[in-house]
């Protein structure tokens, strides 16, 4: 029977070129979607799996990241002082949600390394990784579904979506064996493939949950040619000792890691919101 998976790590130590200038200064990950950063909704949908334990890989210069997951008693005294309990309860709700630790990445080296850096955090443990931008809704959660089939499987799951064919040169694409009810058992995996070749639609998107010995793989893997680790460079020859399947997301996942996905996001989530929604759809009724 597999472990539990009872730690998360987000890789978030990157530059954020897509969003500048947005993020010349700021975290990405801590872009507002509403009234929530970005990495809330995957803390969010990781507690909701079960996962309860968070690991931030973020650049050595950002302290917001975690503290924004952190207590802040100075604000919580201002809230109560003045009586605005609705807003100290989200306060304190948010510092309870999680256990959150953080880790550096010194330079960002590819998300092999950034999942590298975590390993003293994980330990001898199977774990999951969520890249924030990746901003998914789903019910039940995604991760939830792939830790139920890690469970079943006892091996890394990947999440999976289709999506267009010319657009498949942006993302690591698996060549797959159907098992039906959207499961895969992957038989290889491909970074960034031209269209005209590329094994499949099927492209990996945000989500996994990884055995420990992918830190071994990782570590014989290797830099590539642009002096980066690539996950998907460890996870090839992770399949070379242990079968690999994928998940097929089921749900509305949103890139908000670049201007329009994060804008889409933002409406996204705005018109579900009971309080937000009459107002934006009248809105957004007379620009049209």
């Amino acid at each position: 029977m597999a472990a539990p998976v009872r730690t998360v790590v987000f890789p978030a130590a990157g530059l954020g070129t897509r969003i500048l200038p947005a993020t010349k200064a700021f975290p990405k990950e801590l872009l507002p979607l509403v009234d929530r950063p970005i990495v809330q909704y995957g803390v969010e949908e990781a507690v909701a799996s079960g996962i309860r334990r968070v690991v931030l890989v973020t650049s050595p210069g950002n302290t917001m990241t975690g503290a924004h997951f952190a207590p802040h008693p100075a604000l919580e005294a201002v809230l109560e002082e003045r009586g605005k309990t609705e807003s100290l309860a989200v306060v304190r709700a948010l510092s309870a949600l999680a256990e959150v630790t953080t880790v550096h990445q010194a330079q960002p080296l590819g998300l092999g390394h950034a999942v590298l850096m975590a390993r003293p955090e994980v330990g001898d443990e199977p774990f999951a990784v969520v890249l924030p931008d990746d901003v998914i809704d789903a019910d039940p959660p995604a991760l939830r579904r792939m830790t139920d089939l890690f469970a079943a499987v006892g091996g890394p799951v990947l999440l999976v979506e289709r999506v267009p064919r010319e657009a498949v040169q942006r993302y690591g694409i698996i060549d797959a064996k159907a098992l039906g009810q959207g499961v895969f058992e992957v038989r290889d995996l491909v970074e960034k493939p031209d269209p005209a070749t590329a094994p499949s639609d099927l492209a990996i998107v945000g989500r996994y949950v990884l055995t420990p010995d992918v830190f071994d793989a990782l570590e014989r893997t290797g830099a590539d040619a642009g002096g980066e680790i690539q996950l998907t460079d460890g996870l090839r020859r992770l399949l070379e000792h242990r079968p690999l399947h994928a998940c097929e997301l089921v749900g509305t996942r949103h890139d908000a890691g670049n201007r329009l996905g994060f804008l889409k996001a933002s409406v996204y989530f705005a018109l579900k919101r009971p309080d937000l929604a009459p107002q934006l759809r009248a809105f957004l009724t007379e620009l049209d």
